[in-house]
């Protein structure tokens, strides 16, 4: 991402100092509204959603922070003594996490990751959401063969997500049926993020019902063993995702990158 159009971080920093920040979020269909604001990406792990803390005792290993923004997983786990390599494409979300104290993070987009660039995983941690990251179902199925590639024979992933069907709110129902005459699923957007002046580039996001992603998983050598959801946010879980056990006459998805 170029600086000048590095918004959400620009926001992350600023509110790092101690600012006061107002984040725009625009959908490609004109929809535009204020996030939640950016104190989640700051909270202690005691004020972190219930669905995260439950599986974090499932986390082992090396471990793959992927949209690490300010840092907070990978500091929290930092303490726990795990090795974290925390990525993001938001040069300024890098900055604020080593400034923050993050030992390794590295201005990396989730595109870009391979076996060859950083290494290989026993945990691949995808909190904030950050299932979202992968896109679309047809990017989401490759990068999930890649992530394969890129852990030991028993990777695991940890990827959080929303349920957006969980609603009986008109608008958003019509919004599902939209996106579905659209050829998309109807939690798969095109988003930027505005702040002050800055406008950050369009990208794709995806959030899926637990069915929706073990469709997405399958035939990527990964499986859904687990969902966990929330109990404050009734929309929003975290799945667990192992690999599938090879078979000795089988063959599993391999990246060599």
């Amino acid at each position: 991402m170029k600086p000048e159009q590095d918004a959400f971080g620009q926001g992350v920093y600023d509110f790092y100092l101690g600012q006061t920040v107002v984040e725009i979020v625009e959908r490609s269909d004109g929809d535009i509204g204020a996030s939640g604001g950016l104190a989640a990406y700051f909270l202690p792990v005691t004020e972190w959603p219930d669905n995260q803390t439950a599986v974090l005792p499932l986390i082992r290993g090396r471990v793959l922070d992927i949209g690490c923004g300010p840092g907070r997983v990978a500091l929290h786990l930092q303490e726990q003594g795990y090795e974290v390599v925390s990525i993001d494409n938001s040069p300024l979300a890098i900055k604020t996490a080593e400034l923050r104290g993050v030992k390794d993070a590295r201005l990396v987009s989730i595109t870009q990751v391979s076996r060859k660039k950083l290494g290989i995983f026993d945990t691949i941690v995808m909190f904030g959401n950050n299932f979202g990251l992968l896109g679309n179902p047809q990017r989401a199925k490759w990068l999930l063969r890649r992530f394969y590639g890129m852990t030991h024979a028993n990777g695991r992933i940890l990827a959080e997500s929303r349920d957006i069907y969980k609603t009986d709110d008109p608008e958003n129902l019509a919004l599902h049926e939209r996106q579905r005459q659209q050829g998309r699923l109807p939690g798969q957007f095109r988003l930027r993020v505005r702040y002050k002046a800055m406008i950050g580039p369009w990208f794709e996001y995806l959030m899926v019902s637990p069915q929706e992603m073990a469709e997405i998983v399958a035939g990527t050598g990964w499986h859904v063993k687990q969902i966990v959801w929330s109990k404050d946010r009734v929309d929003y879980y975290t799945a667990v995702l192992e690999k599938i056990v090879r078979k000795k006459s089988g063959t599993m998805p391999r990246d060599s990158t």
